[in-house]
């Protein structure tokens, strides 16, 4: 079937009391409206029309061009929102009007939808939910036969309207040639003089036409976010499905409900996750690995057989069986190549480190290149930063670097040298030569008690 979707994403957000839009707050790795976009691309729809308003050049900014943009100059309600599309419809027979800001919709409802409104050739088909205490939603009227015959807005309804449970949840599909029809005709007359979306329904109705309807079975899908409050429960529920899709697909968390995994993380199977533990971005996470607890990971890729606990990494990529943590801290640009330790309090920026190093504890490797099968001893400090200009440090295949030792860079320590403990070196180390930079120990007997004198 070819069905577009018209996306309602001009509303102003007053309520979030933010400067940020509030179709485009984060949610799971996702600005919100684009949750609603991928759960139609899911079903296969790919023409989508974004009607935008407060803040429209950042909403096309973050959405990139993939859509077509159209510009609701002033706020005067959904059915003039969806009226702007008019003139940028591409005859598309069938078309869904969304709310952008209700991320917790699934591409399975919208499908389901969709199969109802074909096989009833329908006009208009509506998505609805029974609420026990509707509160502040519209409300869905029936005629005699059962068909839905309107929608009334809960500060337009009358006290036996407000008595009905079942709720319009703002999901729609229609036939375009009767949405487009329909949306010409609205008029304000209503309690927030606005003309409604939802009265394109019984105008329809009115005319004959055909209008289904669908139950949501999860109404957590139907929640729309107008503030914080809504926004921390829709975060809850989907990141829920996330655990629980990986769950499914072979990954363990041992104390689920204390992770925080955005949509955009993969995770392979057997991979133990422990509590506390935070993936975000673009974080891809390999087989049989162990994650936390207490680990953050942002834009990270971690390959098969990877222990991390106790950690934070930034836009790092981490090969197979490397060791990181306990308390290690890797910012980005940091490359792990496969078997590489990194231990306690060490921090590395902008450093590729060769196969099989070990950088054990209490060190600074700023912008490096370390070869395979080094190791960095205790308190070794990469010096990286005259004050003014930041100089990396190249070291060699199997050198050995030497308890608190700092390395001046630039420097060049060659294949197989070593450097003392302790010593600062400040010249390159030619290949299996031995490195001391350091004062001659001299020990001055008797110095305490002609001290005490």
């Amino acid at each position: 079937m070819q069905t577009s979707a018209i996306i309602l994403a001009a509303g102003a957000g007053k309520r979030m009391h933010s400067n940020t839009n509030k179709v485009l707050h984060n949610l799971c790795g996702r600005p919100i409206v684009e949750h609603v976009i991928r759960a139609c691309q899911d079903i296969g729809i790919s023409s989508f029309y974004v009607v935008i308003g407060r803040d429209a050049s950042q909403v096309r900014e973050r959405l990139g061009e993939a859509y077509t943009y159209v510009l609701q100059a002033e706020q005067l309600g959904t059915g003039h929102a969806a009226l702007q599309v008019k003139p940028y419809y591409q005859n598309e027979p069938n078309v869904f009007v969304l709310c952008g800001d209700a991320p917790l919709i699934t591409g399975t409802t919208l499908e389901q939808m969709q199969a109802i409104h074909l096989e009833a050739q329908a006009d208009a088909t509506i998505l609805t939910a029974i609420f026990p205490r509707p509160g502040d939603y519209g409300r869905v009227l029936r005629d005699a036969k059962g068909q839905v015959c309107g929608l009334v807005e809960a500060k337009d309804a009358n006290s036996e309207q407000k008595a009905i449970k079942e709720i319009n949840t703002g999901f729609f599909c229609f036939r375009a040639e009767a949405l487009f029809e329909a949306l010409d005709q609205l008029t304000n007359d209503n309690a927030q003089g606005e003309y409604y979306l939802t009265d394109v329904i019984q105008s329809i109705y009115q005319k004959g036409g055909r209008v289904a309807s669908y139950v949501l079975e999860d109404n957590n899908e139907s929640l729309g976010i107008n503030d914080r409050v809504r926004l921390a429960q829709a975060e809850g529920v989907l990141r829920q499905r996330i655990r629980n899709k990986l769950m499914l697909g072979g990954v363990t968390f041992l104390q689920p409900e204390s992770c925080l995994i955005d949509e955009t993380v993969t995770i392979g199977q057997d991979t133990v996750v422990y509590p506390g533990v935070i993936l975000e971005g673009n974080t891809s996470i390999g087989r049989n690995c162990i994650i936390g607890p207490q680990t953050r990971l942002i834009d990270c890729q971690v390959g098969d057989g990877v222990s991390i606990e106790f950690s934070v990494a930034r836009q790092s990529k981490i090969d197979d069986n490397c060791v990181i943590g306990p308390y290690a801290y890797l910012r980005p640009q940091t490359e792990l190549a496969t078997g590489v330790k990194v231990g306690d309090f060490v921090e590395l920026k902008n450093s590729q480190v060769g196969v099989g190093s070990k950088i054990p504890h209490l060190s600074y490797v700023g912008d490096a290149t370390i070869g395979s099968h080094v190791n960095i001893g205790a308190g070794t400090i990469f010096v990286n930063y005259d004050g003014r200009k930041k100089y990396r440090s190249q070291i060699e295949d199997d050198a050995f670097i030497g308890c608190n030792s700092n390395l001046v860079a630039p420097v060049h320590i060659g294949q197989e040298a070593y450097v003392a403990a302790g010593s600062t070196i400040t010249k390159d180390v030619p290949a299996g030569s031995l490195a001391l930079a350091r004062s001659r120990q001299e020990n001055k007997e008797g110095w305490v008690a002609r001290r005490k004198q």
